[in-house]
């Protein structure tokens, strides 16, 4: 019989095709108050979300590994100094790092000792207003993260505004949508953006790799971005980026303003994935005005994606193959690239070789 090795499981990514060890948006900072958690789902897994009333954010697994009770159901608590979150049902109490403190039900001559109960800890980073999480592969890992937090350069302390939505699908499938550039004239095509009289336009583009990810190179907007030009006057440059596992974010900016919208994706479910909008800015005064019109084009933005996904599944429920053509779905193809080199670099123990070279990319829209 031929002498078969079996196959190393993968690291850097889970059976439903989420990638691991990396960072994801967890909440707002805004949401988190002060002695105050809440449940959320990411990656499949449930993860209890808070701030501590002396402000220190912080994730945990949302299980108590005595009877599975949610601890995000419970309440936080002083225990020796440091703040704890104590379990609704039995009363343990667990501290930011996951370590059990304290089990109520124990006698002083006990010899069960509950500092050897863990839940398991996610890092968290929080800067300008978000929260974000550290998802490793091996749950029991204490090792540093492979990467370090998102980072998007100069930004105020806190978003001027944010918008939410959840979509009904992969996060794979979410992230093509959003950054498919040939869909716009015919998904946005109101009259204050978009509007069919304007016709088809041929774009071209160049395009480079960043670090676990690639940009369109700076450039004027759009001969139908009046918009931009308004709010910020003249000589306006956009530069757009996407980086792993799910960030896409867009720079419009000249001598006087910058403005950042970023898009944050974060996998709940197979079928779920939370879309987190952000937007900080500094100058363009006009904006400040905007703000209420600028939230409700962003929310129909988002749902008009939102609603393409729920037609996109109809299709889905008996067809999973589909037809990708160049150039408007090479990012599709660019992303899928950049999932299996970090799977590959993760399970080989490398350093990840961004695939993506740079290229100038044609189409109409």
């Amino acid at each position: 019989m031929p002498d078969t090795q079996p196959i190393p499981a993968k690291t850097g990514i889970t059976e439903e095709g989420y990638l691991t060890d990396c960072w994801y948006l967890a909440a707002p900072s805004a949401r988190l108050k002060p002695g105050k958690q809440e449940r959320l789902m990411i990656l499949g897994e449930p993860v209890v979300v808070g701030r501590t009333p002396a402000g220190e954010a912080f994730a945990l697994r949302d299980i108590c590994p005595h009877r599975l009770v949610p601890l995000s159901a419970g309440k936080q608590l002083e225990t020796n100094g440091e703040w704890t979150l104590q379990c609704p049902y039995h009363g343990w109490r667990f501290g930011t790092d996951g370590g059990c403190r304290l089990m109520p039900s124990l006698t002083d001559d006990s010899p069960y000792d509950p500092t050897k109960v863990k839940v398991r800890r996610y890092p968290v980073h929080e800067a300008n207003g978000a929260v974000y999480l550290y998802v490793a592969h091996d749950p029991r890992s204490a090792a540093p993260p492979a990467v370090p937090p998102p980072s998007f350069g100069p930004l105020p302390d806190r978003p001027g505004f944010i918008i939410e939505d959840v979509f009904n699908a992969h996060m794979d499938d979410a992230v093509v949508g959003l950054m498919d550039p040939a869909h716009v004239p015919f998904v946005h095509n109101q009259w204050w953006w978009r509007p069919p009289s304007a016709g088809l336009k041929l774009k071209e583009k160049p395009f480079g790799p960043i670090e676990r990810g690639w940009a369109i190179d700076r450039h004027a907007p759009s001969s139908n971005s009046k918009l931009y030009r308004w709010v910020f006057g003249g000589n306006v440059q956009t530069e757009i980026c996407f980086q792993l596992p799910g960030y896409r974010w867009e720079i419009i900016s000249n001598d006087t303003a910058r403005l950042l919208t970023l898009t944050c994706l974060t996998p709940e479910a197979p079928k779920k994935t939370r879309i987190t909008q952000f937007t900080w800015w500094t100058g363009a005064p006009l904006l400040h005005l905007a703000v209420p019109l600028a939230k409700r084009m962003g929310r129909t933005f988002l749902a008009q994606d939102g609603t393409m996904v729920d037609l996109q599944n109809q299709g889905m429920s008996h067809q999973k193959a589909m037809l990708w053509i160049d150039d408007i779905d090479v990012q599709a193809k660019w992303y899928q690239q950049l999932k299996r080199e970090w799977t590959a670099a993760r399970t080989e123990g490398r350093d990840f070789e961004n695939p993506i070279q740079p290229r100038t990319l044609k189409w109409m829209s």
